[in-house]
């Protein structure tokens, strides 16, 4: 199994809308995305100087899987909503 997590952090001129819009649009790709295993995400809570505002956890079988949704047509819509709210985002996969 494949863990992949991304920290996002937010430009401070994004707006609470545009977060709910992603959440809503993150929460749709387990229903057509089948390489998806695990998925969850949510907003920090501490909001200390290290925090970052939002975090993804997802699962996948293998690297070929997380390719897969990496390359999904309804993965790069919200992607690139992902690309307009974030002044800087970090990812980390390793297998469990």
């Amino acid at each position: 199994m494949l863990k992949h997590i991304v920290f996002m952090k937010f430009k401070p001129t994004t707006q609470e809308a545009d977060i709910v819009d992603l959440e809503k649009s993150l929460g749709a790709l387990p229903d057509v995305i089948p390489e998806i295993k695990g998925y969850e995400f949510g907003r920090d809570i501490v909001k200390t100087d290290r925090s970052y505002d939002f975090a993804l956890v997802s699962a996948f079988e293998d690297l070929d899987a997380l390719k897969g949704y990496q390359l999904h047509p309804e993965h790069m819509l919200v992607l690139e909503k992902v690309k307009k709210l974030v002044e800087d985002i970090r990812a980390v996969d390793y297998l469990v």
